[in-house]
């Protein structure tokens, strides 16, 4: 935990943090790494809490949380002069314009209004609005409005972006121009982000680092492809006959299975290889009929921090 904390942008030791008696976090700790890191759970599981203290909108009943080595209780504003949210919900002026409007958050985050307006006309373009940046943003669509939210996040060249749910609403073209988007600002603009998600394809496509959240709980973190790597033998199977007798069998062997449209991945345990499952096969009389070594999805991973148990 010591290397990993020592370049953390963001690090959140036993927080806790309620509404009322109903607790968001319960003694939460973790670290958020500079690059692009997934902040992954279902609804209700705690990610936008976590987001909103880190802003210094919502203050811990105990624990501590920092960012950049500053205090958000303390220090709200000179945290968030240093980070770009892009909020789950519509939060622009009704009648404002989109140069407009990403402008006034440039100022919001203290650069001189002369700045504020020629840097927003250059985001603006760069999220693919600048032929209607004079538009009232309460004619866009739903697309649109998604990027004039990134717009105003990215404005003041913040050294965090915080993507809280960014796809919300999108076709599929428009989520994959979305997540485009995020992928080079990433790559190419150097600039660390949390995205913040239930989708696990979006985090996948576009994170190196997870946080797993489960009922105000972290369930799993640490980087994806160490989460997701070769730590169980994983096969993709497909078997002719009554697979029923089989499957028992290899929970008997130790084994888990999830069930997928045309087959079945199997999770065997230390030591074992496919000869199990040609052995397991022969003896209850079904046939192999396709082999596949995997790997690990980010999807299991998910599951199992969340305490969805794999059949067995």
């Amino acid at each position: 935990m010591a290397e990993m904390t020592a370049a953390a942008l963001v690090e959140f030791q036993d927080l806790a943090v309620s509404y009322g008696p109903v607790q968001a976090l319960v003694s939460v700790s973790g670290a958020f790494l500079p690059g692009p890191t997934g902040l992954l759970g279902p609804n209700g599981a705690g990610k936008t809490t976590l987001l909103k203290t880190l802003l210094g909108f919502l203050t811990p009943d105990a624990g501590r949380i920092s960012a950049f080595g500053l205090d958000p209780i303390s220090q709200p504003l000179e945290v968030r002069r240093r980070i770009g949210y892009m909020p789950e919900v519509d939060c622009h002026l009704p009648g404002m314009t989109a140069s407009a409007f990403v402008a006034f958050a440039g100022e919001l985050s203290g650069m001189p209004r002369d700045e504020a307006i020629s840097r927003a006309h250059e985001v603006l373009y760069y999220v693919g609005l600048g032929e209607a940046r004079y538009r009232t943003v309460d004619t866009y669509s739903t697309g649109m409005k998604q990027r004039v939210k990134l717009a105003q996040a990215l404005v003041h060249d913040p050294d965090l972006l915080l993507l809280d749910e960014p796809t919300n609403g999108l076709d599929p073209e428009g989520r994959t121009e979305m997540l485009d988007l995020i992928r080079d600002i990433s790559a190419r603009r150097q600039m660390s982000l949390i995205l913040c998600s239930h989708l696990l394809r979006d985090v996948e496509a576009v994170c190196e680092n997870v946080i797993v959240f489960n009922l105000g709980k972290v369930a799993a973190q640490g980087a994806i492809a160490e989460l997701t790597g070769p730590r169980r033998s994983v096969f993709e199977v497909r078997v002719k006959g009554d697979p029923a007798g089989f499957l028992t069998d290899l929970k008997d062997h130790g084994c888990e299975w999830t069930e997928g449209e045309d087959g079945y991945r199997v999770f065997l345990t230390d030591g074992q290889g496919p000869e199990l499952l040609f052995r397991t096969a022969r003896e209850c009389g079904v046939q192999v009929r396709h082999l596949r070594p995997g790997t690990q999805s980010l999807e299991d991973v998910f599951l199992s921090a969340l305490g969805h148990q794999v059949q067995a």
